[in-house]
C-alpha cells in the first residue's frame, strides 16, 4: 500500500496564514522523510482557515526544499484559468524538479460565488468548457496540436524532459467517466462523496484500460484519517474539524478548527450528533493498529494501490504525529 499526503494548508487556532504555509513546507519534508509517495497541496479562495490560493507558488518552494517525493496540486481549479498558462506554470515546475510533478485538475470553485466572479467571471460557463480545456491543456503539455490548429506553433516553455502527470480529481461517476475519456489518471475524493466510491473506481479502471493500459493502475483514493496513541485522542483530533463543520452548518461561516477547550466544552444537540456520526463514516479514526485494519479493508473495497491522507486538526504537532504514526504502521522499511 502506498500512502500520500493531501494538504489544505489549514490555519490552526492561534496561528497565522504565514505559520500555515511554513507548516505546509515542513509537512512535505516530513512526508518525504517518512516514505510517503507524494505530497499535494490544495487550492482555495477566500475560505476562512485555509491559507493557500496558489498551489503552483507553494510547489516552487516545496520542490526546492525536498528531493525525492512527488509534489503536485490537488487541485488546480481549471475553470478559473486558461490552459496555456497552466501548462507554462507546470512545465516550469517540471523543468526545475524533473520526474516529480503532478498536475491535479478540479472543477470546483474553491470558494464563494463572489470569489469565483473575481477570479474568472462566469464560472459555470467555464465549467461547461472543462472537457475542451482539458484537451487543450493536454495538447500544450505534450506539444501535439494538429499542424492546422491555431496553437500549433505556440509552445508553453520551458519544455521539460518529462511532462507533468495530469490527474483528474472528482467525487462522482461523471468525473470518473471524464478522466477515462481523456486518458487521465484519477483521484477519487472518498471523504467528499456520498456515492458508491468502489463502483465508480471500478468503472473508471475498466474504461481507462481500453484507452490507455498504462494509466489503468493510476488511481488514488483520498480519505480523512486521524491517528493517535489512544482512541480518545484520535477522536478529539477529529472533533476539531467536525465541530467547525457543525458551526458552519449553523451559520457561523467564520468558524475555524475547534480548540481543545471548545471540543471539551461544546455540547452537541441530538441533530448535531447525528450529523457528526454521519460525517465520521467517511473518516478513519483510531490507534495505529485500528487505522491500519480499516485502511486494509478500504484497500480491498477499492482495489486501490494508493491512499492520499488528509488530516486537519487544532495542532500542527498533532497533525504531524498522526502522519508519523501512520507511516510507522504501514510504511516500515
Amino acid at each position: 500500500m502506498k500512502l500520500s499526503i493531501l494538504d489544505q494548508s489549514p490555519i490552526v487556532p492561534g496561528k497565522t496564514a504565514k505559520d500555515a504555509l511554513q507548516q505546509s513546507i515542513d509537512l512535505a519534508q516530513l512526508g518525504e522523510k517518512l516514505g510517503y509517495t507524494r505530497y499535494w497541496i490544495a487550492e482555495h479562495h477566500d475560505l476562512n482557515g485555509l491559507a493557500c490560493p496558489a498551489p503552483e507558488v507553494m510547489l516552487g518552494i516545496i520542490g526546492a526544499q525536498t528531493k525525492t517525493i512527488r509534489i503536485g496540486a490537488g487541485a488546480v481549479l481549471l475553470p478559473h484559468y486558461k490552459p496555456y498558462k497552466v501548462a507554462e506554470t507546470f512545465n516550469l515546475l517540471a523543468t526545475l524538479y524533473p520526474g516529480r510533478i503532478d498536475l491535479g485538475l478540479g472543477r470546483s470553485p474553491g470558494g464563494s460565488a463572489e470569489a469565483s466572479i473575481a477570479l474568472s467571471g462566469d464560472f459555470l460557463a467555464n465549467v461547461k468548457e472543462m472537457p475542451k480545456s482539458i484537451d487543450e491543456l493536454q495538447r500544450f503539455l505534450h506539444n501535439d496540436f494538429p499542424a492546422d490548429h491555431v496553437f500549433s506553433k505556440v509552445k508553453p516553455t520551458p519544455a521539460p524532459m518529462t511532462a507533468p502527470i495530469t490527474w483528474l480529481l472528482g467525487t462522482s461517476e461523471k468525473s470518473a467517466d471524464l478522466a477515462a475519456e481523456k486518458g487521465m489518471a484519477y483521484a477519487f475524493g472518498h471523504f467528499m462523496s456520498d456515492q458508491d466510491g468502489p463502483i465508480i473506481v471500478e468503472k473508471y479502471k475498466k474504461a481507462i484500460s481500453k484507452v490507455n493500459s498504462i494509466q489503468s493502475t493510476k488511481v488514488i483514493v483520498a480519505i480523512i484519517v486521524y491517528c493517535a496513541e489512544t482512541f480518545e485522542e484520535a477522536e478529539e483530533l477529529a472533533m476539531s474539524s467536525l465541530i467547525a463543520s457543525i458551526k458552519r452548518d449553523n451559520g457561523d461561516m467564520e468558524a475555524g478548527l475547534a480548540t481543545m477547550e471548545e471540543i471539551k466544552g461544546y455540547s452537541l444537540s441530538d441533530e448535531e450528533k447525528f450529523k457528526v456520526e454521519n460525517m465520521k463514516r467517511k473518516m478513519i479514526i483510531g490507534t495505529p493498529d485500528v487505522v491500519r485494519a480499516k485502511l486494509q479493508e478500504l484497500e480491498k473495497q477499492y482495489e486501490a494501490e494508493e491512499f492520499m491522507i488528509l488530516t486537519n486538526t487544532y495542532s500542527y504537532e498533532k497533525r504531524n504525529n498522526s502522519y508519523e504514526l501512520l507511516a510507522r504502521e504501514l510504511l516500515r522499511k
